[in-house]
């Protein structure tokens, strides 16, 4: 066997990979080695921030030889170190804050919008996800109670591909998850601000202002010329199961895959997220809820499967220990779920903030978790703390 080294831009539909050799940063791991079949593959592993590859020279000289097609859509494993992660992540959500501004004002002045830019965002989105994902889940927890609606369309794009991750749909699939996520609630900058961040339940003519929402956004989607495909998930993210959902009523069988997971995450993060008028509630209490809704509302599988992605105690959440200490999950634990990596910071014995210290549940078993909390059950400004602590 002839193994040679060559750089990505030397690479060919036709050679077979065997390793990565170089790549920008993290560790990337292919799963299945294999010949690459497509340009598309190339342009991956390139999006990968691969550099070098290594490949067996005699398998590419005998197109017959065995070997599997390296695929184009194909998960790369990634290893970079969250504290990493995090700058870049932490640059992505304030560039996708920015451009969610620039969809609202192209709404409101009946401008079309070039998709160009969101769509690669959404890609760009995707790709963090792919080196830690952990960094922009820890970013969905930064909330400013003025900027919800800009807030909700992007964490619900995160989680969104995040869940499509989980499930193990292809790359492409995964970035249209994260733009439909994006694009999920334009509609409601024509929504009267009155109605739309009303404290208590909306009377019926409030509500079927509220419901027109989606068509509204959808209407600007087709003047934007997203994919139908696309189009069609962002119409769904109100519809349910039993036929009950709006704007058009849709049954079970009617409603697609993907439709069904953006009324998922949509539900969860509204219910999660801080407003003007009331705090969020902790993933606990808000995967409660969608339960209950899921016999006859929500896709009960998919359901399961989201509860399972998000995990027992979700990264960015808060949790109060059995040591009267206030701590930020900042890594699951696949093995043991109910013992993740957190970040300790505040106590409840005198309510004050402590020099934030990392303590693995799994290994110190002098402590443990005793439930979920959110900050505003303590009065503590997570933003701050995000910011002085977190945040390289």
């Amino acid at each position: 066997m002839s193994v040679i080294t060559i750089g990505i831009e030397q690479l060919e539909v036709g050679m077979y990979v065997l390793e990565i050799a170089e790549q920008r940063a993290g560790t990337v791991h292919i799963k299945s080695r294999g010949r690459v079949t497509s340009e598309a593959a190339i342009k991956e592993l390139k999006r990968k921030g691969i550099t070098r590859v290594v490949i067996e020279t005699d398998v590419e000289s005998n197109p017959t030889a065995g070997g599997q097609p390296l695929p184009a859509n194909q998960h790369l494993e990634t290893a970079v170190p969250v504290e990493r992660e995090l700058v870049r992540a932490e640059k992505l959500y304030q560039q996708g804050i920015k451009i969610q501004k620039n969809l609202y004002k192209a709404i409101q002045s009946g401008t079309v919008f070039d998709d160009y830019v969101p769509r690669e965002f959404s890609t760009a989105l995707v790709g963090s996800l792919d080196r830690n994902p952990d960094a922009l889940l820890l970013m969905t927890k930064i909330r400013e109670k003025d900027s919800y609606l800009l807030e909700h369309s992007l964490n619900v794009g995160i989680l969104l591909a995040n869940f499509g991750r989980f499930l193990g749909l292809e790359e492409q699939e995964v970035e249209q998850l994260a733009y439909s996520g994006l694009l999920h609630d334009l509609g409601k900058i024509k929504i009267d601000d009155a109605i739309l961040h009303k404290p208590g339940r909306l009377t019926t003519e409030e509500m079927e202002e509220m419901k027109k929402h989606v068509n509204y956004g959808v209407e600007f989607l087709h003047q934007m010329k997203i994919a139908p495909s696309l189009i069609k998930w962002v119409s769904e993210h109100h519809e349910r199961l039993d036929g009950l959902g709006y704007p058009a009523q849709l049954k079970a069988e009617d409603i697609t895959q993907q439709g069904r997971m953006l009324a998922i995450v949509d539900m969860y993060d509204a219910l999660t997220a801080d407003r003007c008028y009331k705090a969020g509630m902790s993933s606990q209490k808000a995967l409660q809820i969608l339960l209950k809704d899921s016999k006859n509302k929500l896709d009960p599988a998919l359901l399961q499967q989201f509860i399972r992605c998000m995990g027992i105690y979700p990264v960015g959440s808060l949790v109060e220990l059995s040591n009267s200490k206030v701590a930020l999950v900042m890594k699951q634990n696949e093995k043991q779920p109910l013992k993740p990596l957190v970040r300790v910071f505040y106590s409840t014995v005198g309510n004050h903030y402590l020099t934030p210290k990392e303590v693995n549940l799994a290994t110190d078993d002098r402590v443990k978790i005793e439930k979920a909390v959110v900050a505003s059950d303590y009065g503590i400004d997570i933003n701050r703390f995000f910011n002085e602590s977190v945040l390289p």
